[in-house]
């Protein structure tokens, strides 16, 4: 289950965005390694057009871990066509969303803010100054006006948003949202709400957050008039000459005032009631169904902005994964790019596609295309293609070659080898595995004996695999035995088309990369004749 965003906050010393971590390899849709290799928080950058905090951060915490079941993907999809469909609640939603900016940090302020007290200065956004009266006030307003205007606003029709309605609404249910409406009841060190308080005689200090309490200052006058009424002395006749001494007297007692009286509303009240409000389920609820109302919004603003096709995949059911994509786009480079080159891509039953190519023809770029496609279907969001149906993918791995660690005793070869040993065992019919070339052995019989193994096991899992390799022998030896698609990067002229089609390269074109980096043989020959 996931946490929600005030239980991954709840060791910070403010919120963040960034605050959700994938799951153990096996346990989520990615790992850390994969989320790492796809580059999410490129991804991120540019989905995210959350205008709130919790927008935000629930849209990075379904990055990095997404849904995992067709039902639960369908409802946030029917959610965002919902609102592309009916412009005057999506209009209602995005003025609930951006009139919940101003307060929305002085909320956490108030949740997780730390007191300078009285006398302090806040320079920090982090830091309260005074007795907190002023991010009280403020951060229940947000929690309160988000309510109001969820209740005033047309019902949705979609199980999701009508869920997210839902989630608003038994908050103002709740034991929270009744303190936060007021009045609060100090009795007895403990702090009681309205509806606690029916049929209770008990003697209580009303909560008030502001530090001119009316009623107190009355009884002070009121006290010193009654001591003056029933005890004359000269002490309390009023002169033109008493005034200053009556200035003496009352100015320290007023200096006195404010830290009695301030200090007791911080201590008494609002630290208590802000800490029932970060440990309570109600408000962490609220803010995740505002972050999910906001993170809707954000896809849409996503497909509008992308420049370029963009569709809601349709995600069907299936014994093994299947992906078959219409001139599929990168969601990160292919952003407001027109010159992005889009690609076709199927895989139905074949379950391996070898992919080689020439170094810079854009082999892994389309890979990591495929997997952040797949991610995006998984979250909800539109993707960019013409066209795109899929299963979801209950593993999305992705390896790429790592360099050992001087502490590693395997070696590369060991360490990338246990890498794959765990994607394949965490693997089932319903995953998506691209590996980025091969563990290598130390001899060219050993690699491709290595490889071999590896792909075949794959394969009999019944899981969809991509492999990226520059090996053409290993790519003939599954081509012979009728196992997999052979994919190749095209080049036209000697430069790449970033195009996939169908074939084997046999060439790597190493020549043309060393000389674009200034290391040919030529390169070479030149600096040690410049230096002798």
């Amino acid at each position: 289950m996931k946490q929600t965003l005030l239980q991954s906050w709840q060791d910070s010393s403010w919120p963040t965005i960034k605050s959700s971590k994938p799951l153990e390899t096996g346990d989520g849709v990615i790992d850390q390694r994969t989320f790492n290799t796809i580059e999410v928080d490129q991804l991120f950058d540019a989905v995210n057009h959350a205008s709130t905090i919790a927008g935000q951060a629930v849209l990075f915490r379904s990055l990095t871990q997404p849904l995992d079941t067709l039902d639960q993907i369908n409802a946030k999809q029917q959610a965002v066509e919902e609102l592309r469909n009916n412009p005057a609640l999506k209009k209602q939603l995005e003025r609930i969303v951006q009139h919940a900016i101003p307060d929305e940090k002085n909320f956490y302020l108030l949740l997780f803010g730390e007191f300078l007290g009285s006398f302090g200065t806040a320079r920090e956004e982090h830091e309260i100054e005074g007795y907190g009266y002023l991010q009280y006030k403020r951060g229940i307003r947000f929690m309160l006006e988000l309510v109001d205007r969820i209740q005033a606003a047309e019902a949705p029709q979609s199980d999701y948003l009508k869920g997210i309605f839902e989630q608003i609404g038994i908050f103002s249910e709740s034991r929270p949202y009744s303190l936060m409406q007021g009045p609060v009841y100090i009795v007895e060190n403990n702090l009681q709400c309205k509806e606690q308080r029916k049929g209770s005689f008990l003697p209580a200090i009303i909560f008030k957050p502001r530090l001119f309490k009316p009623l107190l200052i009355t009884l002070f006058f009121a006290t010193i008039w009654a001591l003056a009424h029933f005890f004359p002395t000269d002490m309390f006749k009023v002169s033109v000459e008493a005034i200053p001494t009556a200035t003496i007297f009352f100015v320290p007692l007023l200096l006195v005032y404010f830290p009695i009286i301030g200090g007791f509303d911080r201590d008494s009240c609002i630290i208590p009631l802000r800490n029932e409000f970060k440990k309570s389920a109600a408000v962490a609820d609220t803010l995740d169904a505002l972050g999910k109302l906001d993170e809707l919004l954000s896809f849409i603003q996503f497909s509008e902005t992308f420049g370029g096709d963009m569709v809601l995949p349709e995600l069907i059911d299936a014994t093994h994964h299947r992906i078959n994509l219409a001139d599929a786009r990168n969601p990160v480079l292919g952003k407001q790019n027109p010159d992005y080159v889009g690609n076709d891509f199927v895989l139905d039953d074949d379950k391996l596609v070898l992919v080689t190519g020439p170094n810079s023809g854009g082999k892994t770029a389309f890979c990591k295309t495929v997997t952040q496609i797949q991610l995006l279907a998984q979250i909800g969001c539109y993707v960019p293609a013409k066209s795109a149906t899929l299963t979801v993918a209950d593993r999305i791995f992705y390896q790429a070659p790592e360099i050992s660690h001087l502490d590693d005793g395997e070696g590369r070869f060991g360490t990338e080898l246990k890498r794959t040993k765990d994607i394949f065992l965490a693997a089932t019919p319903k995953s998506l595995v691209i590996l980025d070339e091969l563990s290598e052995g130390t001899t060219f019989e050993e690699k491709m004996e290595s490889s071999s193994n590896v792909l075949n096991g794959f394969y009999r899992k019944g899981n969809s695999t991509l492999l990226i390799t520059h090996n053409h022998q290993l790519v003939d030896h599954f081509v012979a035995q009728g196992t997999g698609l052979p994919r190749q990067v095209e080049f036209a002229n000697d430069a790449p088309t970033y195009k996939l089609v169908a074939g084997i390269s046999r060439v790597s074109h190493a020549d043309r990369v060393a000389k674009k980096i200034g290391f040919s043989k030529e390169d070479i020959d030149n600096y040690l004749a410049d230096s002798e």
